[in-house]
């Protein structure tokens, strides 16, 4: 079991120093807009994967005015006490401790603490461009499967390397054929594996999607979802070969698993366009909760659940269904943030369970 006991917080977002102890397994944190319940979500994710939620650069988290930032953690996982240091120093160079042993590489610090956020800006997932849900896939098999991280970082700078090639011709009129060479065959390489994994892991995922947005729901929307990979029909050896003219004139390498995507549909069709904000972020639930259950599977213990500002845009009945089974029908520990603590309060208590409630100023 993973459960975070207590965080510090120094000079993050809009904390200069604050500490918060978890004595229930269920957390709920109340406060206006602006707040800091956010940021407070976003520093127990920072300490599970070395970064913002958001995509923010590290500087920009830090308080406004200082120089440098200092995020702690302390866990119990499997039973053994864990305590977990985030320093981003005045210079902004990044440090992460574990149990006073500091990372050489923060990707062999990635699933260790797994923790599952779900935040308004998510919807972008399913009404935005094929590369956050990219991002989606990318985040959950990088958590559980250490191949895959560093097979996706080299072939993430293999890409750059290849495109920056193909930009020298334009300027130069001139390639090096023996360096492109080199790197479509480490390219092929890395990218065939990455389509297996990532193939194997979408035939159980997406199912398991399906099956959670039902539940959430109804079955009355009839959605369907779908890996959409050039690699489907072929290998990465074909896809260069054919696209070879079209890259020199385009400067960037056009195909491969670096356009992925997944297909949402409802009544065959295209779900962003047909599905209500209800429909929608309910399928950004059943997205996220599938990771959460698919990471417990391999990881062996449940991951922290940080839910920001959930209660928007679902009504009573499926907002109990969601809190009932999060709550009650799993072992880890959860984080939900609300403007309205009455609110918060009282769909809590409904499923029973013993929680705290954080009240920020």
């Amino acid at each position: 079991m993973l459960q975070l006991q207590n965080i510090i917080l120094t000079q993050f977002r809009n904390y200069v120093q604050q500490s918060f102890h978890f004595k229930d397994r269920v957390i709920g944190i109340c406060g206006k807009n602006g707040s800091g319940k956010t940021n407070l979500l976003d520093a127990i994710y920072y300490l599970s994967f070395s970064k913002s939620y958001f995509s923010r650069a590290d500087a920009s988290n830090v308080h406004h005015g200082l120089m440098g930032m200092r995020l702690e953690g302390n866990y119990q996982l499997h039973d053994t006490d864990q305590n977990l240091v985030f320093i981003l120093r005045e210079n902004n160079r990044k440090e992460l401790t574990l149990n006073d042993d500091t990372y050489k590489r923060f990707s062999d610090h990635i699933g260790k603490f797994s923790c599952v956020m779900i935040a308004p800006d998510d919807i972008g997932i399913i009404t935005g461009s094929s590369d956050e849900r990219r991002k989606l896939i990318d985040t959950i098999i990088s958590q559980f499967n250490r191949n895959y991280l560093q097979l996706l970082i080299d072939y993430q700078k293999l890409l750059l390397q290849r495109n920056s090639v193909l930009k020298q011709l334009a300027e130069t009129g001139q390639i090096d054929e023996s360096l492109i060479q080199i790197l479509d065959q480490q390219l092929c390489d890395k990218g065939n594996q990455l389509f297996q994994f990532r193939k194997e892991f979408l035939a159980e995922y997406l199912i398991l999607v399906a099956e959670i947005y039902t539940k959430i729901a109804g079955d009355k929307d009839q959605i369907t979802l779908q890996y959409e990979s050039q690699l489907l029909q072929q290998n990465m050896e074909s896809l260069f070969l054919i696209n070879k003219q079209k890259d020199r004139t385009l400067q960037r390498t056009s195909a491969g698993i670096h356009r992925d995507d997944i297909i949402f549909k409802m009544h065959d069709q295209v779900f962003k366009n047909e599905a209500s904000q209800g429909q929608r972020k309910s399928l950004l639930f059943a997205l996220k909760l599938a990771e959460w259950q698919i990471l417990k599977k391999q990881k062996g213990y449940t991951p922290m659940l940080l839910l920001d500002d959930v209660f928007e845009k679902l009504d009573e009945k499926r907002m109990f269904q969601l809190l009932n089974w999060v709550c009650t029908e799993s072992d880890g520990q959860v984080f939900i943030t609300d403007t309205h603590s009455d609110r918060l309060k009282a769909q809590l208590s409904e499923t029973n369970t013993a929680f705290q409630l954080i009240e920020i100023n």
